[in-house]
């Protein structure tokens, strides 16, 4: 991501990188745009890439498999900085819809949680398009999505899974913690490292 001369105008002292945003595309899809055909076709493009990768889930704490990671969370983080907030809440909705009737809870949890990671990320990015920003924005949104986790596993858990509020906490420390904490990370390492080709490509 390139970074402003300093003899540029107005918006350098304003402290907005003068670079051309990421998320005015060629596809005419960017958040203050009008709803093109081009753009609700890009946002149906990833909102069908999160449905088909959440049924992807596999476990990746030994010992855990209840618990299970899927890299839909990826796809909202990159919607989220490609085109902006919008696109992420929209990518993280939808995507998850497929489970709703077979599993309303767990759809619940996985919405809030995408929400949590791919908003606050993708509304640091839009004001700073540097790697810095994106990092930043990644980290405070892996913390968010991390503290919707424990406490919503916490209030919603006790509703549909036999257990007791004690029970859930007392899985905090040895499931919940590392099991979310493991799962930003990837997101946020993959994000990291794709995006910038993704843009690339959504900009031709």
């Amino acid at each position: 991501m390139s970074v402003s001369s300093p003899t540029n105008t107005a918006s350098d002292q304003a402290g907005k990188p003068l670079s051309r945003p990421d998320n005015a595309h060629s596809t005419g899809v960017a958040d203050s745009g009008r709803w093109s055909t081009k753009r609700i076709a890009m946002y149906a493009l990833f909102v069908a890439l999160s449905m088909a990768v959440s049924f992807i889930e596999f476990p990746i704490i030994p010992g855990v498999q209840w618990l299970k990671y899927d890299p839909s969370g990826i796809v909202s983080l990159v919607a989220g900085f490609a085109f902006g907030p919008a696109a992420a809440v929209i990518v993280s909705v939808l995507g998850f819809m497929p489970h709703l009737f077979t599993n309303p809870w767990g759809t619940l949890m996985a919405v809030l949680v995408a929400l949590g990671l791919s908003v606050p990320a993708s509304l640091i990015y839009r004001r700073n398009r540097t790697r810095k920003g994106a990092l930043i924005g990644i980290i405070v949104g892996a913390v968010a999505a991390l503290v919707l986790a424990i406490v919503g596993n916490v209030i919603v858990t006790p509703f549909y899974a036999h257990m007791t509020t004690a029970q859930v906490v007392a899985l905090i420390v040895p499931a919940l913690l590392p099991f979310n904490a493991l799962k930003f990370s990837i997101h946020g390492v993959v994000t990291f490292l794709i995006y910038k080709p993704v843009s690339n490509l959504l900009n031709r």
